[in-house]
């Protein structure tokens, strides 16, 4: 884009930032960039084997790839802000269970600083890792000699509420965070078009017991409890035991996306229907997916509508639902 002007002000390139990506534009950007996401983030340590070990028997972290010692030379020092008396890198990749990698840089001989940035110092910054169990966490990393800095707090209020956090230090003083939210964040209520990545919906591949016969059961039993439910409360706490946070559901005329979207449509089903209840006919499962054929109706009329569920199954929940509903003859 050209201009007139030779006056730049933050205020004007902010103008012009917000003109030049408009919506279709940073979508193309996106697209034209093929950047799909976070592949590792890197960290530098003043001991490599510290830091491995650290990562791997307390975390349970797995060292996978090594590179070097590696010389650099003055021209790549330079142009990476290394000091030049600053000796090899070598550099640990580590997997850090479900989402982006940790790249351990360990320099030989450093001459760079060896003081920590302040929380508030730009290029401070620190890794989250998301658990489960915050308070069980807490009391592992304590138990094995790790500084937590304060008790986890959780977010009362807000696009974050619901969300439990902590920061911790490693051996060698970075500053790490625990972080937990297992029944979602404040702002996903809203239904918002973008929901922000968590490696707890995230699964790699099906995990043991998503095969076992008896725990698929107990999911489907769940299910059908969830539709049958008119408590809202008790029919929320059984949405997140059962169905993943990003649960997709599809139906022949919509798609829905989400636990809240589920709820919301079970409700108005419910409302249209009071005196309706769901019952199995029949179940019948491989892997880590189910089938099962049901019935929709009253105690008096129990098949007023047929249909058929698939279900796939993944780390204990249900990931996708196809409803299948059959033709009124």
């Amino acid at each position: 884009m050209k201009t007139t002007h030779k006056i730049y002000t933050p205020a004007i390139a902010l103008l012009n930032l917000v003109f030049f990506f408009s919506t279709s534009e940073k979508a193309a950007a996106q697209n034209n960039s093929g950047i799909l996401g976070i592949d590792h983030v890197g960290i530098n340590v003043p001991d490599l084997k510290q830091a491995v070990t650290f990562f791997q028997d307390v975390l349970g972290f797995t060292p996978v790839t090594q590179l070097g010692p590696i010389p650099l030379d003055a021209g790549w020092k330079e142009a990476n802000h290394i000091n030049l008396a600053t000796g090899a890198v070598t550099i640990k990749m580590i997997n850090a269970g479900t989402g982006a990698s940790i790249e351990v840089f360990y320099y030989a001989d450093n001459k760079g600083s060896k003081t920590h940035p302040n929380s508030d110092d730009i290029g401070a910054s620190h890794i989250a890792f998301y658990t489960s169990d915050i308070n069980a966490a807490v009391k592992y990393l304590k138990s094995k000699g790790v500084k937590v800095l304060g008790e986890p707090f959780l977010t009362p209020s807000g696009d974050t509420a619901g969300e439990t956090w902590v920061y911790f230090e490693t051996p060698w003083g970075s500053k790490m965070e625990l972080v937990s939210y297992p029944n979602g964040k404040g702002y996903e209520k809203s239904n918002p078009k973008t929901v922000l990545w968590s490696p707890k919906t995230t699964v790699k591949k099906p995990v043991a017991d998503d095969f076992d016969l008896q725990k698929k059961k107990a999911i489907i039993e769940g299910h059908f409890e969830i539709w049958n439910e008119r408590d809202e409360s008790k029919r929320a706490a059984l949405l997140n035991k059962v169905y993943a946070a990003d649960i997709e559901m599809t139906d022949r005329h919509f798609i829905s996306e989400g636990t809240a979207e589920i709820n919301k449509f079970v409700t108005e089903l419910q409302q249209k229907n009071k005196d309706f209840k769901f019952t199995v006919k029949s179940f019948e499962t491989h892997h880590n997916v189910v089938r099962v054929y049901w019935q929709f109706g009253t105690k008096s009329k129990p098949a007023a509508g047929t249909g058929m569920d698939l279900f796939v199954i993944e780390n204990g929940k249900v990931q996708k639902l196809y409803v299948f509903v059959d033709e009124k003859k």
